[in-house]
């Protein structure tokens, strides 16, 4: 047996509903919104604020789903209220609002802007995995490098983790360096001394802004690494090497794309073209007469592609070549 994630698709919402429903305490949490969740899911599948990933565990010739997250990217202003007293639960206040049209998601637009300059507000919605389920250590080794793997390479300046559903859940966000927001001024803190089942019965807010990142160096710090991409693929690009990052053939790239075979190797054309237009020589040169005598030189070049985007995910992110210019213009005068 194994455990995998990959993106959510509209497939299955219904199935990832289910899970939170069922679990006995991030559920009842949800009160009647969790009759909103599925549509609201379904309404934000195709928009660069939203990512939502299914956990599946392997067994023989069958997958089956473990369990389900989603994080957003929202306005300031909603990140406001978000750390304001009376603190609220997140998933049934972001489904009530995309319910009623009120989301404070960003447009892709407005992500790639804030990507480019300013900074983004990164809240963890939801992850629903059972809690028994969640104490596996295979099963936490891939919800942590999931978490890693989807938010390395942004420009972020604040993050809302998870509200922890068990003391376990608790004290592992702790570890990752997140802090608890006190109520009282609006600072975030170390919480080692306090009661965690008092924290956790009732709305919290655990979080970690860019400086604290610095001042602390945990693995959290990793997410908040960043500088400019050289590529600037196209979102289109972008999706398509994602999926080869995790290890899709091409026909597994055309099924999840939903385009030809024929189109996927146009894709790769003209992946590689950028590719050799901006980045520097020394990072996709090769001894052509090697890999002509081996006859395997469309896969030593797209294995050289993949190991530098795996060290460079900013590369894959959203980003605004106007916002730049714009910056770079107001810079200058």
């Amino acid at each position: 047996m194994s455990i995998r994630y990959r993106p959510m698709r509209s497939k299955d919402v219904a199935g990832a509903v289910a899970l939170v429903a069922s679990h006995p305490v991030a559920g009842p949490r949800y009160g009647d919104s969790i009759h909103q969740l599925a549509s609201a899911w379904l309404r934000l599948l195709s928009q660069r604020a939203f990512w939502p990933i299914v956990f599946e565990e392997l067994r023989a010739d069958r997958a089956q789903m473990l369990g389900a997250a989603a994080s957003v990217f929202v306005n300031d202003d909603f990140l406001r209220e978000l750390k304001t007293p009376p603190f609220f639960w997140i998933g049934s206040e972001l489904t009530h609002r995309i319910a009623r049209g009120k989301s404070p998601l960003l447009s892709d637009r407005e992500v790639a802007a804030a990507n480019t300059f300013g900074g983004l507000n990164l809240v963890l919605w939801h992850m629903s995995i059972d809690p028994e389920e969640a104490k596996r250590d295979d099963v936490r080794m891939q919800v942590s490098g999931a978490f890693i793997e989807c938010h390395r390479g942004y420009l972020l300046k604040e993050m809302i983790a998870l509200q922890a559903t068990f003391p376990e859940e608790a004290q592992w966000i702790a570890d990752s360096g997140s802090l608890l927001l006190n109520p009282e001024d609006g600072n975030y803190e170390t919480f080692l001394t306090q009661e965690t089942e008092n924290i956790i019965s009732v709305p919290h807010v655990f979080g970690l802004t860019r400086e604290l990142a610095f001042m602390r160096m945990s693995w959290t710090t990793s997410l908040f690494l960043y500088e400019p991409p050289k590529v600037t693929f196209s979102p289109s690009e972008q999706r398509l090497l994602v999926a080869a990052l995790r290890g899709a053939t091409d026909e597994e790239l055309s099924d999840e794309l939903a385009i030809s075979l024929s189109a996927v190797k146009k894709a790769w054309c003209s992946v590689y073209d950028r590719a050799v237009a901006h980045l520097p020589d020394s990072i996709l040169n090769h001894d052509g007469r090697e890999e002509t005598r081996n006859g395997d030189r469309g896969r030593q070049k797209k294995q050289r592609l993949l190991a530098y985007l795996r060290e460079h995910p900013e590369e894959l992110r959203p980003f605004s070549r106007k916002t730049q210019k714009e910056c770079q213009v107001q810079q200058s005068n």
